[in-house]
């Protein structure tokens, strides 16, 4: 799977682009199955509350590891058309499993990745994107991202504490809600959600039956690395993993 020049104009336009079937059934098999059946994933995830009290878990991971989910983050069909969408070499900047559980799973308020990345993480530049890989199926009822269309293209918005979150302003988040157009990024299993770091996102709480994990790879450009070092890293070279390896090393984590 390769982006095109509309797909490019698409995803800067939008804020973002969602691609089905970005890994097949088989290949998700074995990350579902290694994923869910990791009782470190679990044990050593954190949460943070929304501003009912739910709580939503995330792990977060700094570096790639010797990981079925390092693979995936890693692999070429993500790392090749972000570098083709922000027109530069990309590293891995982290990648996190987001877990919003059947029923007690919270939500997340309006929020750029880049709030956090400029003002924490010393990146002067919003050439950076993230890719959302569907876990499980993302519903509008289990609480799937929701995306504002264009949003990428105000620029970055003051964050600040939003419950233990940190969040958009929330007046200016308000306000662009009623100028632009939300997505619901309704996702089967192996579907991909590219977006801008700029793109405000959200999603509801999981009052649902059904879990809704996400794993989310974050890039950032070879040109953009921090000015200081911070808590996620600066540029190191991104080893890919191409997709003909992918089935076969996603295999060896399950055998």
């Amino acid at each position: 799977m390769k982006f095109t020049e509309d797909d490019k104009k698409q995803f800067f336009q939008d804020g973002y682009i969602i691609v089905r079937e970005l890994f097949s059934k088989e290949e998700m098999h074995y990350l579902i199955t290694s994923t869910k059946g990791d009782s470190n994933l679990t044990e050593h995830d954190h949460s943070l509350a929304d501003k009912g009290e739910l709580k939503s878990k995330l792990r977060l991971i700094n570096y790639l590891e010797d990981s079925i989910s390092s693979a995936f983050v890693a692999s070429r069909r993500i790392v090749d058309n972000m570098e083709f969408l922000l027109d530069d070499e990309v590293y891995h900047f982290h990648h996190k499993m987001m877990l919003k559980e059947a029923k007690v799973g919270g939500a997340w308020h309006w929020h750029q990745d880049y709030g956090y990345w400029y003002e924490y993480n010393n990146c002067l530049f919003p050439d950076m994107a993230s890719c959302a890989i569907a876990v499980d199926a993302c519903t509008k009822e289990n609480g799937c991202l929701q995306v504002l269309k264009g949003s990428n293209r105000c620029g970055r918005i003051k964050h600040g504490p939003i419950g233990a979150q940190t969040g958009a302003d929330v007046e200016k988040g308000a306000a662009l809600e009623t100028r632009l157009e939300t997505g619901y990024a309704e996702m089967e299993p192996g579907d991909g959600l590219f977006f801008h770091c700029n793109t405000l996102h959200r999603s509801d709480a999981n009052l649902s039956e059904n879990p809704r994990w996400i794993l989310i790879g974050c890039y950032n450009t070879k040109h953009n690395s921090p000015y200081e070092k911070a808590h996620h890293p600066d540029y190191h070279p991104l080893e890919k993993v191409n997709d003909d390896n992918l089935l076969e090393i996603a295999k060896g984590y399950c055998s």
